[in-house]
């Protein structure tokens, strides 16, 4: 019989998409997978293999909500770990991993309860909060970023962060430089403060020089009640623009960009270098512990990336940037090389060892 991984995670795409990845390449190994997550988690869970089963579990969120529905986050979280601990009993899984987010509390709880091989997998620099509840409780920490901040005594495993199967599709797909051809450039802003990208980003892009200017081709993702100010203004200033609340072929995008302009996410910078694209990193300030600034750190090292902190982010300073980038093109390819080095397209595998070790060690103990 095959033996069975229960992925747990949910909140936002930079937990479900590196869990999405795992859940494919175990698949691919001859696992059957379930996803443990919560109702919102589900909804970023449609890029799952449809052979993964789905199992929605009760959870919760202390930081959203009034105060009744604070009080009840308790009663949710534990009869969420309930339900979960009597599935697990009449399915046992032969690993469980958490990729944080509070819908993975009651499956990481339900397996330190019943003693089962468990490990969490933490895609930012910086411990997540239900990732730092559980580091000591797991029997081993993946970790996507390079290095990632521990607690005293806990080990980290350097595997890096998974990438989905579209992604891997475009692995070092060769970079175009730019020349007098037309120039792409991607805006991408992740699940959170998109809006500064949307005040800032299109008037740094209307201040380039005519000639360069007439050759772009932006793509841009925005928020819903930003999406019409954007393309008025890229349309006003004869700039060819798409601008959307998310694009579903961001790889391919990617993959044509000679420049990205992004937050930075975990799951951004995997994709940025597997593909091998130069970027500009602007870190969400309000981030938990400023972990995006953590994550950008090894690519701007590694020479893939500039980094402009929120503080200094304003049209003219990035204009300038972008300005000097997009006229030498033998500095963006060197950034392109640079990107792309720094990348771990082999990350999920490296994941899959480590389950496939946990889950052989547990049988073998037992023997």
């Amino acid at each position: 019989m095959s033996r069975h991984l229960v992925i747990a995670a949910g909140g936002t795409g930079g937990h479900m998409f590196p869990a999405q990845a795992l859940a494919e390449t175990m698949l691919a190994r001859g696992w059957r997978v379930s996803l443990s997550t919560d109702a919102r988690g589900a909804r970023y869970a449609g890029g799952f293999p449809k052979e993964v089963a789905r199992e929605v579990v009760a959870s919760a969120t202390p930081a959203r909500g009034g105060a009744v529905a604070k009080v009840a986050v308790p009663f949710r979280v534990g009869g969420g770990i309930a339900a979960t601990v009597s599935r697990m009993m009449r399915d046992r899984p032969d690993a469980v991993v958490g990729f944080g987010g509070y819908p993975s509390i009651p499956a990481l709880t339900a397996a330190t309860l019943l003693r089962l091989p468990r490990m969490i997998h933490e895609q930012n620099g910086v411990l997540g909060r239900v990732n730092k509840v559980f580091a000591r409780r797991v029997d081993a920490v993946a970790c996507g970023t390079w290095p990632t901040r521990l607690p005293d005594g806990v080990e980290g495993v350097d595997v890096g962060n998974p990438v989905r199967q579209a992604v891997l599709d475009m692995a070092g797909a060769g970079y175009v430089p730019p020349g007098e051809v037309a120039l792409h450039v991607l805006v991408i802003g992740g699940s959170q403060g998109a809006r500064i990208l949307s005040d800032v980003v299109p008037p740094a892009l209307a201040a380039l020089p005519h000639g360069m200017k007439v050759r772009l081709r932006v793509s841009q993702q925005a928020r819903q009640e930003d999406v019409e100010r954007v393309t008025s203004f890229y349309r006003d200033q004869g700039i060819q623009a798409e601008v959307h609340t998310f694009f579903e072929d961001v790889p391919e995008r990617m993959a044509r960009a000679q420049v990205v302009i992004a937050r930075a996410g975990a799951s951004t910078i995997a994709d940025l270098t597997v593909i091998g694209r130069p970027a500009i990193l602007i870190p969400y300030a309000a981030a938990a512990e400023d972990h995006q600034t953590a994550n950008a750190r090894g690519l701007e090292q590694a020479g893939g990336a500039e980094v402009m902190p929120e503080a200094g982010f304003a049209a003219g300073a990035l204009a300038t940037r972008l300005g000097a980038l997009l006229s030498d093109p033998g500095r963006a390819s060197a950034m392109a090389r640079a990107s792309l080095a720094y990348g771990k397209p082999d990350a999920a595998e490296r994941l899959a060892e480590l389950v496939d070790n946990l889950s052989r060690n547990q049988k073998e103990g037992r023997a």
